[in-house]
């Protein structure tokens, strides 16, 4: 698990390979990961928006944003926390996720909440020591 907290609202993710949707012979590495993002603060948030920066292991870089997440703004209570589980395609087989959650607060002001990096690690891929 990968966590960071921002102004009071944790986020924490748990990547997993998913080997049944993935295809390594055609260049196909899949996986999900769970995001956990929990209200630890004494006024409730909204989730407007999301970016998302993703680089496999040849550097190539893509770029994914977006309003809400999985089809969904939520509005997180203090004490609160909402999960969801979403997947990310790759064609080499590894890589690393950052990015950052816009919300606003109650009183309609707008601030980043930062997405902790994350590796996508696959069994197929090639480890060496430095």
């Amino acid at each position: 698990m990968y966590e960071r907290t921002t102004r009071n609202i944790a986020v924490s993710v748990a990547p997993r390979f998913m080997a049944e949707e993935s295809s390594p012979r055609h260049g196909r590495f899949f996986w999900a990961y769970t995001v956990e993002i929990a209200n630890q603060g004494d006024t409730p948030v909204q989730l407007m928006a999301r970016y998302w920066n993703i680089t496999d292991s040849d550097g190539r870089v893509q770029e994914v944003r977006g309003p809400g997440v999985i089809g969904e703004q939520p509005v997180i209570e203090p004490g609160g926390v909402f999960r969801y589980t979403s997947g990310c395609p790759l064609s080499t087989p590894d890589g690393l996720m950052v990015g950052a959650y816009e919300m606003v607060d109650a009183d309609g002001r707008s601030f980043e909440v930062a997405i902790p990096a994350f590796p996508l690690d696959s069994p197929h891929a090639r480890r060496s020591l430095h």
